[in-house]
């Protein structure tokens, strides 16, 4: 048996890059598949892959930013399903590098609403649907800059290190409710949000590796499944680094 065979996962920034290789890991290993991401993305290439391998997946719209959009996503997962079992809350955005007494305000409000209070808004309704039917899976999609300072990097920073706490809380709150949450923090993956990249900054990336390259999105869909899926049963309030070694060095 397929390892989420039967089970309804809803992944946010599910368009491209990782948030695309776990919506297609998911697939194939049995899932039905909520994709989810702005109206305007374009989406009709990752629908035609997913659907390849698990035609019931479905599209729906949302702005992690707009707690309106996140409730009527949720909303229109259960209304189509019946249910959700696990949710990948993925959809974030980088940020430009900037001191902290020079940051413009409006680029530390952009980045805070998407990367953290969008976080917070996905696991409010994913929680009260789970709490409704009994139980179910988040895995938060946070970043080494979770875990220690991404110098430069202030609000995306800031608030990967709030997604680890919301985390947290979730596992130790809801724990005992059936309920586990767990989160990612992987360093620099080779996606299309690097594609234009400078390639001294790109090199540079890669000498701080141990392993001496950037890691893959399907690196990541890997963690992810293993979380989602009842390999991880007890894994509650887990933080994994994907990294390459740059921790241990």
């Amino acid at each position: 048996m397929k390892r989420l065979e039967n089970k309804i996962v809803f992944i946010t920034g599910a368009n491209s890059g990782i948030g695309k290789a776990s919506a297609i890991a998911a697939a194939n290993e049995g899932a039905t598949v909520v994709v989810a991401d702005l109206a305007k993305s374009n989406h009709d290439a990752t629908m035609s892959e997913v659907q390849a391998i698990s035609p019931k997946s479905i599209f729906v719209p949302i702005d992690v930013s707009d707690v309106n959009s996140v409730k009527d996503a949720v909303d229109a997962t259960v209304k189509a399903f019946g249910r959700l079992d696990v949710a990948l809350n993925n959809a974030g955005i980088g940020a430009p590098y900037s001191g902290i007494h020079d940051m413009p305000d409006e680029e530390w409000h952009k980045v805070i609403n998407i990367n953290l209070t969008g976080q917070f808004y996905c696991v409010k309704y994913e929680l009260q649907q789970f709490l409704k039917q009994g139980g179910g899976v988040i895995v938060n999609l946070a970043s080494l800059a979770g875990l220690v300072a991404e110098p430069g990097l202030v609000p995306y920073t800031a608030a990967k290190h709030g997604v680890l706490g919301l985390t947290k809380n979730i596992a130790v709150q809801y724990g005992g409710q059936n309920i586990r949450a767990n989160a990612i923090c992987p360093y620099y993956i080779d996606t299309p949000l690097l594609d234009e990249l400078n390639a001294d900054v790109r090199q540079k990336w890669i000498d701080r590796t141990p392993m001496k390259r950037l890691g893959k999105a399907e690196e990541v869909a890997k963690a992810f499944v293993y979380f989602a899926s009842d390999d991880s049963s007890y894994c509650n309030g887990s933080i994994l680094a994907i990294d390459g070694g740059v921790l241990a060095g």
